[in-house]
C-alpha cells in the first residue's frame, strides 16, 4: 500500500524476516531451511514473506493447504514447496502439474496422487510422513511397511518419486520432555527402514521452530521454522525473541478514534465490567474481535498509548475497545501500538497471549483480513 491506513494496520518488516532467516540458518548450519508460510505466513502475508525468506537463503517453502501452495506458484514463486494437509478429492493433479511436493500419510493419499500423476502425464513428487508420536497426521509405525512398499512400487512404475521422509514433534517446546528422544528414535528407525527398501529421499526433516533452536540432533537435512521466522518465540521457556536472536516482524497499530473525559463511576463497554474509579480520560481504539483482537483479553490486553502501557478497559467489542488513560491527555489520531517489539518498549504478541490464556501463534495468525498489511523493506 502507498498510504498508511487510518484505522488499524499491521506493519510487516520484511527486513526482520530476512534477519530471522539468517539467524535460524546459523542455528542449523549443515541443514537447509524450509520457511513455513502456511496460514498466510502466520498472518504476515505469505507471498511477501516467502519472497523475503528466499532472498535470505530459505531453500524450501512449506504450506498446510493445497490452495496456499498453488497460490504461491500462481504468483510466480519458484523453488521447492511442500504441502502437507490433504483430504480426499483435493487438487492433486494441479499440485503435480505445479511441481509441488505433496505429503502422503496413508494409502488413500498415495492412490489419489498416483491417479493424478497418470492424468497429468508426469511424475508426482511425494514425501512420506511418519507418525513418530504426535498422533495427528502421519503413518503409524505398524502401517509403515505397507506404505513404504506401495510407495516404492509406485516409484518403480514412474508415477511418483519419493523426495522426502519427515515427521513432527509433539513437545519440542518443552526442553527435556521424554517424548522428544522417543520420537527421534522412532524417526530414525522408520527412516532406516524406508532407505533399506530403496527410498532415497532428497530431504529428511523433523525440526520445527523450537527444535531448530534447541535440538541440533534433529536438524537432519532440513529444518522447518514457522513462528520463529516471524520473530516470535515459540515458547516463553526458550527465551524472548531478543534472547533467541530474533526480531518481531509484525507491529499492530491503530489510530485513536476518540479521546474523552468521563466522570467517576462511569461504566465502560458491554456489561460494565469496568467502571471508572475517578474522573478520567478514555481512549477508543478502533479494532475489535472482528479484526482478531481476542475477546478473552478483555480487561487485560496491553496497549502502548502516549508512551505508557495501558490495558483494555472492559470488554473487547467486535470493532473497538477502550483503554483508560488515567487522566493523561491524548488526541484522536494518535497511534496506539497493540503489539510489536519489546525492545522498543511495546507490548508483544506473547503479552497478549498471556492476557488471553492462549499462545502467541494464535495472536498473530488471528489478525483478520480487514486489517491492511503495510510492508516495510520490500
Amino acid at each position: 500500500m502507498n498510504e498508511t491506513p487510518t484505522r488499524v494496520y499491521a506493519e510487516i518488516d520484511l527486513d526482520a524476516v530476512r534477519e530471522n532467516v539468517r539467524a535460524l540458518r546459523e542455528r542449523a548450519p549443515r541443514a537447509g531451511l524450509m520457511a513455513v508460510v502456511k496460514a498466510d505466513a502466520y498472518g504476515h502475508g505469505a507471498l511477501a514473506c516467502a519472497k523475503a525468506a528466499q532472498e535470505a537463503g530459505a531453500t524450501w517453502l512449506g504450506t498446510a493447504t493445497p490452495d496456499e501452495a498453488l497460490a504461491l506458484r500462481a504468483a510466480g514463486v519458484e523453488g521447492p514447496i511442500l504441502c502437507w494437509l490433504w483430504t480426499p478429492g483435493g487438487p492433486w493433479r494441479e499440485a503435480v502439474e505445479a511441481g509441488i511436493d505433496v505429503s502422503v500419510s496413508g494409502m488413500w493419499a498415495l492412490d489419489e496422487v498416483r491417479e493424478a500423476a497418470r492424468a497429468a502425464g508426469r511424475t508426482a513428487r511425494i514425501q512420506l510422513k511418519a507418525d513418530t508420536g504426535l498422533g495427528r497426521n502421519g503413518c503409524q509405525p505398524a502401517d509403515w511397511e505397507d506404505l513404504v512398499g506401495a510407495a516404492s512400487a509406485a516409484q518403480a512404475e514412474g508415477t511418483v518419486r519419493v523426495t522426502g521422509v519427515w515427521s513432527h514433534f509433539a513437545c519440542a517446546d518443552e526442553p527435556g520432555h521424554p517424548s522428544i528422544q522417543l520420537q527421534l528414535a522412532a524417526f530414525r528407525d522408520m527412516l532406516a527402514y524406508a532407505e533399506k527398501e530403496g527410498v532415497e529421499p532428497e530431504v529428511r526433516h523433523m525440526a520445527n521452530s523450537p527444535a531448530t533452536l534447541t535440538l541440533p540432533e534433529s536438524h537432519f537435512d532440513l529444518v522447518r521454522p514457522g513462528l520463529a521466522l516471524y520473530g516470535v518465540s515459540p515458547a516463553p521457556e526458550l527465551g524472548t525473541p531478543a534472547q533467541l536472536g530474533l526480531r518481531p516482524v509484525m507491529t499492530l497499530k491503530a489510530s485513536l478514534a476518540l479521546v474523552k473525559t468521563v466522570p467517576a463511576g462511569h461504566g465502560v463497554s458491554y456489561g460494565h465490567h469496568y467502571v471508572t474509579d475517578t474522573e478520567t480520560t478514555l481512549a477508543l481504539v478502533p479494532a475489535g474481535y472482528a479484526d482478531g483482537i481476542p475477546r478473552h483479553a478483555s480487561g487485560r490486553g496491553p496497549v502502548l498509548v502516549g508512551g505508557r502501557i495501558r490495558h483494555v478497559a472492559g470488554r473487547v467489542a467486535m470493532d473497538q475497545f477502550v483503554v483508560d488513560l488515567d487522566g493523561d491527555t491524548a488526541a484522536a489520531g494518535d497511534v496506539a501500538v497493540i503489539f510489536g517489539d519489546a525492545e522498543r518498549g511495546e507490548p508483544t504478541a506473547e503479552d497478549w497471549a498471556q492476557a488471553a490464556d492462549t499462545i502467541a501463534y494464535e495472536i498473530v495468525t488471528r489478525i483478520g483480513g480487514r486489517v491492511p498489511r503495510v510492508y516495510l523493506g520490500a
